[in-house]
Parts: C-alpha cells; sequence; structure tokens
C-alpha cells in the first residue's frame, strides 16, 4: 500500500522550537504509515534574497509541497488572536480547492465567539458581527474540514509541544483507523 502525504501545516514554523517540532511530527508521522512533510524540510537558499523575495520563495516551495500532498494536517491552534494562523488558512483553502481532505487540530477547545471579545453577545467592540455557528473557527475553515470528510480534533490543553504532539498522535490515530 502507498503511505499517503501528509502537508503539515501550522503556525509551527514560528516557534523557537520549530526544526524540533516539525520532525517529530515527522517521525510520528511514519510510526503511523504516513509520510510528513514539514514546511521548514525544505531545502532552500535564502542568503542572498531581499526579504520580500525570500517571502515568495518559501510560498512557492510551500505550493509544491502542498501540490505533492495528498492531504494536509493544520495545527488550527490559534495564533496571534482569537482564531487560527492566517497561513494556514490560506493554505486549508489551497487543499480544499485541490479537493485533497483536510484534517485539523486545535489546542483552544473554545467556541470562536468566546475567544472574541464583545461588548454584547454577538458584537465586537468595533460594532461588527461575532459569529456565533458554535464551532472553534471561521466557519469556512471548518465547513471545508467537514466537507473534505476530515475531522478537528478540540482539546483544551497547554500550548507546549508535548500537548501539540499528543493530539497530533491522536488525530494520526483517527486517520488511520479510516
Amino acid at each position: 500500500m502507498t503511505r499517503k502525504n501528509i502537508y503539515l501545516a501550522g503556525p509551527d514554523v514560528f516557534w523557537p522550537n520549530a526544526k524540533e517540532a516539525g520532525a517529530a511530527k515527522v517521525a510520528l508521522c511514519e510510526a503511523y504509515g504516513f509520510n510528513g512533510h514539514f514546511p521548514l524540510d525544505t531545502e532552500l537558499d535564502l542568503t542572498d534574497l531581499a526579504p520580500y523575495e525570500a517571502g515568495l520563495a518559501i510560498y512557492r516551495a510551500n505550493i509544491g509541497l502542498m501540490d505533492n500532498a495528498d492531504l494536509i494536517v493544520a495545527n488550527m491552534t490559534p495564533f496571534r488572536g482569537p482564531s487560527m494562523d492566517v497561513g494556514t488558512a490560506f493554505e486549508i483553502g489551497y487543499m480544499t480547492a485541490q479537493k485533497k481532505p483536510v484534517w485539523g487540530y486545535t489546542l483552544d477547545g473554545r467556541l470562536y465567539s468566546d475567544r472574541v471579545d464583545q461588548i454584547q453577545k454577538g458584537q465586537d467592540a468595533q460594532g461588527d458581527q461575532v459569529e456565533q455557528f458554535e464551532m472553534a473557527d471561521n466557519l469556512m475553515m471548518i465547513g471545508a474540514i467537514d466537507r473534505s470528510g476530515g475531522q478537528l480534533h478540540c482539546e483544551d490543553a497547554a500550548f507546549s509541544l508535548e500537548d501539540h504532539l499528543r493530539i497530533f498522535r491522536a488525530l494520526l490515530e483517527k486517520m488511520s483507523d479510516q
């Protein structure tokens, strides 16, 4: 049986221990019969590039990884605000457009609406509507997972590498049972 290639998305690439986290996730994928591909595993030489050009090179490398992946597992834990990392949201959308399965996890088990500051139920400080759909994040992200046949694993946990790996492992177990 051919091993499926998983694109490992999430803000993990920004962590101080990003390489360690990526290597641990790739090893867990291997243990469950998958090939994990972490964005920082690409061989990119960015040394002579201007910051803008370096950003575009990283974008192209990540698109290449997603094009060669069979599915995505996204760390949807809130990042720099009440919602998931915006780059990860793009990657979920990209994979959804390719009709590839989307799986995700979050270490914040609260509903999205409970994470957004509201002056009254359903309204933020600027007067904008806050979604009240009882979903873990924006309805387009949850809808993408649901439509693709994947699952979102939500759990309240500390934002430690150990907890990320424990929840990631639980998701891989679900995936390998299918």
